[in-house]
C-alpha cells in the first residue's frame, strides 16, 4: 500500500489516513537515498527501508502519524519514533523536506527532481491536501526571482479554502 496525494479526515479515529493509490518513481529515489544515508554512516535496516519505500510512492506530503499508519496497514509495522528518527536523518541529509501547510503539524515529502515539484492545496473543512503544478506560476516566481534582490533557491505555496465536498 502507498498513500495517494490526498489525505482525508478519518471518521473512526478523527485523524488523517492517507487514501491508498500505487505511484511507481522510476527514477530511482531509494537508491539514492540509501547511498546517502550509508555514505553518512547509517547501516541499512528494514524500518528505514519501508520508511523509504512509502515516501517514494506518495505524491504529496504526509504526517509522522499518516507514515506510520500506512505502514501498520501494509503490515509493515515502525514504531513513531523511528518514524521521526528517520525523517529526521532524511531531513538532515536534505532527502526529504518538511512541508508547513498550516494545520499545527509538520509533513514531510521526498525532496523532487525540479520536474515533479508541487504546491498543495489545503481545504480548512475536511483537512484535505492536495498536491498541485501550475507552470505559469513557476514562471512568475522566476521572473521575480530577477526582480528582487535574493536569488530564490526554493519556494514553498500552501492555498487554503474548501474542497468541493466542503463547499457544497
Amino acid at each position: 500500500m502507498s498513500p495517494r496525494a490526498q489525505t482525508r479526515r478519518s471518521a473512526d479515529d478523527g485523524g488523517r489516513l492517507p487514501a491508498t493509490t500505487a505511484v511507481a518513481h522510476p527514477h530511482g529515489w531509494v537508491e539514492r537515498a540509501e547511498a546517502a544515508l550509508a555514505a553518512a554512516g547509517h547501516k541499512r535496516g528494514g524500518a528505514r527501508h519501508a520508511v523509504l519505500e512509502l515516501l517514494d510512492a506518495q505524491q504529496c506530503a504526509l504526517t509522522a502519524v499518516e507514515i506510520e499508519d500506512a505502514l501498520r496497514v501494509a503490515e509493515r509495522r515502525v514504531s513513531r519514533a523511528s518514524v521521526y528518527r528517520i525523517l529526521d536523518e532524511l531531513e538532515r541529509l536534505r532527502l526529504v523536506q518538511r512541508v508547513e501547510t498550516g494545520q499545527a503539524m509538520v509533513r514531510y515529502e521526498r525532496v523532487c527532481e525540479h520536474h515533479e515539484h508541487h504546491h498543495h492545496l489545503v481545504c480548512d473543512g475536511c483537512g484535505l491536501v492536495m498536491p498541485f503544478s501550475d507552470e505559469a506560476l513557476e514562471q512568475a516566481i522566476s521572473s521575480l526571482s530577477r526582480r528582487v534582490p535574493l536569488t530564490v533557491s526554493e519556494h514553498e505555496i500552501v492555498l487554503r479554502g474548501e474542497c468541493r465536498d466542503c463547499a457544497a
